[in-house]
């Protein structure tokens, strides 16, 4: 790491430790203390998260001290057209984690799911939270944008206020805007044809830049490390074409899976229960959307980091990609033989989306060829 960067952060981190605590009943490392984590415990997770985002080793006390200020900026939480899954996979945890706790320890200022208030109390507690924390406040949303003549599908409060006017209200005057999950990111099922609500992504509704990151729901670590992002460097950072973090959608779930083996070696689940499953054999013939799918499930896992779809023994189903509940499906079947319509139906919005794109879809008949020969290899055994 640079001098410049290390002097960059050391002053963003100094600024932050000048602003009042928006919680003054505890600290993080009280907190963490109270619920059975060591520092040391503390340390090695400020250590996992630097390596999770992508930075040199010697950034982990900046992180664990981005960490321990994370209560300095307000957090606002709304929740559009959705199932509420995304906060549902942050907050219930079969046990405390130490990424729970730090959003715990994150001043939240609204959140549906978990604040007590309701009506009208709710509705003055928002408006009261973006006038008092204009231009500071982090805005996290959760779920699809109803728009144009549907927009009141989705309604908050007493007075029928749309869910689209509370989004581009808050988005107006936030200091950075994560959508969370596949629906605030790109639409999700709600937006899938034929899209009765007129759902998009809450990029369509607002011109301030917002970091998409999807899933369905996204790992708790794509969650926070966003967050902590944002609170060491005050900028977004780098992005794909879809404006998701290249540091966690940087890599495909192909290239990390514990199954690539049996994949180049051609051996694959012909149907579930096989002998094949039952060895754990790649699940691309079985319709795994892996090869086409840009997110970190197969490093990160979920359930406390214990396991993940694939591991489980069911295909990925690309559900952090655009439009995937139109182009994925049927999901237990293999996309070799459309690739082509898929090049005009993952929703690209330039030509070098499409190009890209392009060179995935033959990458994927590549692919399929690749495993097609492998299996004749193999039969000749």
């Amino acid at each position: 790491m640079n001098n410049d960067l290390r002097q960059k952060i050391n002053r963003r981190l100094s600024e932050l430790s000048t602003l009042p605590k928006m919680k003054n009943d505890t600290s993080i490392a009280q907190l963490l203390k109270d619920k059975g984590f060591t520092r040391r415990d503390f340390m090695k997770w400020a250590g996992a998260m630097t390596a999770f985002m992508a930075l040199p080793s010697a950034m982990t006390p900046m992180v664990a001290r981005a960490a321990e200020l994370s209560d300095r900026l307000p957090v606002i939480w709304l929740h559009m057209a959705e199932c509420t899954g995304c906060s549902e996979g942050l907050l219930r945890t079969d046990a405390p984690s130490i990424d729970s706790l730090i959003f715990d320890y994150i001043s939240l200022e609204y959140h549906e799911t978990i604040m007590a208030a309701a009506g009208w109390q709710a509705e003055e507690n928002l408006e009261h939270a973006i006038e008092k924390y204009k231009g500071r406040y982090i805005l996290l949303v959760e779920g699809g944008v109803p728009t144009g003549a549907t927009e009141h599908f989705l309604t908050v409060g007493p007075h029928g206020t749309s869910g689209k006017t509370h989004a581009v209200n808050a988005s107006a005057n936030a200091a950075a805007i994560f959508a969370i999950g596949t629906c605030s990111s790109f639409g999700g099922i709600q937006a899938a044809k034929p899209n009765p609500t007129n759902s998009v992504g809450l990029s369509k509704v607002t011109d301030k830049p917002v970091i998409n990151v999807p899933g369905c729901p996204p790992s708790e670590k794509n969650i926070v490390g966003n967050v902590l992002h944002y609170l060491l460097f005050g900028t977004l950072p780098a992005l794909d074409v879809y404006n998701r973090p290249k540091w966690a959608y940087g890599l495909r779930i192909h290239d990390l899976c514990e199954r690539r083996g049996h994949f180049d070696a051609g051996e694959f689940v012909q149907s579930f229960g096989d002998e094949g499953a039952k060895n754990g054999y790649c699940l691309y013939k079985v319709g795994c959307k892996g090869p086409y799918t840009f997110n970190n499930c197969s490093r990160e896992r979920f359930n406390q980091h214990t396991s993940w779809p694939v591991q489980a023994g069911h295909g990925c189903i690309g559900c952090s990609e655009p439009d995937f509940w139109d182009t994925m499906g049927p999901f237990e079947e293999p996309m070799a033989d459309r690739l082509f319509d898929t090049v005009l139906g993952l929703g690209a919005d330039n030509v070098s989306d499409k190009i890209g794109i392009g060179i995935l879809a033959l990458a994927g008949i590549g692919m399929a060829a690749h495993a097609a020969l492998a299996c004749m290899s193999k039969d000749k055994e």
